[in-house]
């Protein structure tokens, strides 16, 4: 009887269980393969995986260069450091002190090329981080410098400084009598909603104080009105910095009730489909550049696998079989339009892929030149309170949201794109970018250079094609040549649409320019050997060497060398290290952190 009864037990509970199992063995599938689609693995990853400094011996051989490409490459780089220096002296210094104490400023320096170079490049090749003037989209430093700016002011710069000073100036007119009053409303706030809702083709809008705090409140009216507690975003893809949608590397906590899934995905649907537990899913556009990877940035480029794969009938009839999905199962779709905003289209995405989402976010370019945050909504999706349950609310206010002077330059944006010049623009604009690049990528390979751009309208990545470690370098050869970059470098250039074919000419000119330049100081130097995996294969062994050498020296004992002593200290290798490429490789490095220090002392004393 305990038998038949254990039997039974058992029985039901493996039938409790196995749908549970099925459900979780399909949401693991539906998951991209790389880290991007495992944010917790790529999270505890990220607090495993140590540090480690390549000296200067080492910094230019870390490809297996021989020893007379190094040298090469040893004069060009102090050459760089000595242009930069005698260019921006006052901006530099200006930069250096802005970076003792604003903690961004710290943490973008740091960022800029892979951190196996961080300790030597970062006090050598110093980048300005102040502007004092703008001009259409170029940007002036301390010292009178000018510079094509592609960073674009992380996308707010669409049609151009001029026009952004211009709102400012107007607005601040506008409202003048009104001043800062909060709480209530400035008329102008009438014609804004009036112009997003058609623009959006939704009912109603809200305003926010930043893109980051427009997604959050999309996400929460998603969960209040479905009751669901599930978030689906895509592999590699940005929404803000938010707890509840940024996952992996970058927020401490997990996001537990986030799920992230591979874009472009069959299993994807699946999921979406099957489970009852989403409330919505995310989606920022720019991902069609780079589908199911993180965002570009030199920080990362450590060889040259970076891809831009994208193709926009085909993302397009993902995003109509996503709609089709979701409107099946229950889920809010929200497009997040906070970057790409109105770039593509005078209407956004949605115009652009003639696809239309529940909820769309909003930013950056959209408030004239101001802070401002948006979300767009069908009414169903936008109330935020029940008319049979009067203590069931979804709430969201902040201070400074509808600031009549944001208010005032967003009505200035909205308006311009109402005139009939812009309006002929938009219809022309993919077919003109696609020109400028296509003209740019012809230059480029005249040049016999190993570089190209792949862009989305107005916004492109620099593509290498063949294997280097020192691709991370091109960024400061363009900024010898006077263009602008943000702290991400060649990962992502964003141009502003008052960009006129003379201004794109000189940018062609000086960034075929930078490449020459760079391709001559032996930094894209080839050898047969030479490959992204073999690169990725001896970055594991400087990680396993340079963690040897740590178990062999406590990091106590090194801080009490003299340079002198520390210049004698050489542990063995650790046995089977070959260096696998080239004869020079990394053995000659035997630098520990103490001489680096001292090196840098004597480079700075130069």
């Amino acid at each position: 009887m305990n038998g038949t009864l254990w039997f039974v037990v058992g029985g039901a509970l493996a039938l409790w269980l196995l749908p549970k199992a099925l459900r979780r063995l399909q949401l693991s599938r539906a998951k991209h393969r790389s880290l991007s689609g495992h944010t917790r693995m790529a999270l505890r990853l990220s607090r495993m995986l140590p540090s480690y400094d390549l000296g200067e011996h080492e910094v230019f051989v870390a490809d297996g260069a021989p020893a007379e490409v190094a040298s090469v490459r040893k004069q060009a780089f102090d050459r760089l450091a000595r242009h930069f220096l005698s260019k921006a002296p006052d901006t530099l210094a200006a930069s250096a002190e802005l970076e003792t104490g604003v903690s961004d400023v710290d943490f973008t320096n740091a960022y800029r090329v892979p951190f196996p170079f961080r300790a030597f490049v970062r006090p050598r090749l110093r980048v300005g981080s102040l502007v004092r003037a703008s001009e259409g989209m170029r940007v002036e430093d301390l010292d009178g410098n000018w510079s094509y700016d592609l960073g674009g002011s992380y996308g707010t710069n669409l049609f151009g400084y001029d026009f952004y000073k211009g709102s400012i100036e107007r607005a601040t007119a506008r409202v003048a009598g009104l001043g800062p009053v909060l709480g209530s409303y400035h008329p102008v706030l009438i014609d804004n909603v009036r112009r997003l809702k058609e623009l959006s083709g939704m009912d109603e809008v809200s305003f926010h104080m930043s893109g980051t705090e427009a997604v959050m409140q999309a996400v929460r009216l998603a969960r209040f009105h479905t009751r669901r507690r599930r978030v689906v975003r895509f592999s590699g893809s940005y929404h803000g910095w938010w707890d509840g949608v940024q996952a992996g590397p970058g927020n401490p906590l997990p996001a537990r009730d986030v799920y992230t899934l591979a874009d472009q995905s069959e299993r994807t649907l699946h999921v979406l489909r099957t489970r009852r537990d989403i409330a919505c899913v995310l989606v920022n556009p720019i991902q069609a550049m780079h589908p199911n990877s993180a965002a570009p940035s030199d920080g990362t480029l450590v060889a040259s696998g970076r891809k831009s794969n994208y193709d926009k009938e085909e993302y397009r009839q993902w995003l109509v079989r996503l709609r089709e999905t979701c409107d099946a199962a229950g889920v809010v779709l929200i497009f997040d339009d906070v970057f790409l905003g109105f770039r593509l289209a005078r209407a956004g995405t949605a115009e652009y892929f003639s696809v239309r989402p529940d909820l769309v976010t909003y930013g950056k370019s959209v408030g004239g030149g101001l802070p401002i945050g948006v979300v767009a909504g069908k009414r169903r999706w936008m109330r935020r309170y029940r008319d049979d349950r009067p203590s069931d609310i979804c709430f969201a206010r902040g201070t400074f949201n509808s600031h009549p002077y944001v208010m005032a330059a967003m009505n200035e944006f909205l308006r311009h794109l109402d005139r009939p010049e812009v309006i002929a623009q938009y219809a022309a604009i993919e077919a003109q970018w696609n020109t400028r690049f296509e003209s740019l990528n012809t230059s480029l390979a005249e040049a016999g250079v190993p570089v190209r751009l792949a862009n989305m309208v107005s916004v492109a990545t620099v593509l290498y094609s063949k294997p280097s470690r020192y691709n991370w370098m091109f960024q400061y050869y363009l900024r010898a040549e006077g263009i602008a970059l943000s702290w991400i470098g060649t990962g992502r250039l964003i141009f502003s649409h008052a960009c006129s074919d003379e201004d794109f000419a000189e940018i062609r000119e000086r960034t075929v320019r930078a490449a020459c330049a760079m391709q001559r100081d032996g930094f894209w130097w080839q050898s047969a050997k030479l490959s992204n995996g073999a690169i990725r294969r001896r970055m594991a062994r400087e990680l396993v060497t340079h963690v040897w050498r740590r178990q062999r020296v406590p990091q106590d004992a090194a801080a009490s060398l003299t340079p002198t002593d520390a210049s004698q200290l050489e542990p063995q290798r650790p046995p089977d290290l070959d260096d696998g490429v080239g004869a020079g490789g990394a053995k000659a490095a035997r630098v520990s952190k103490v001489r680096l220090a001292h090196d840098q002392e004597k480079f700075v004393a130069r």
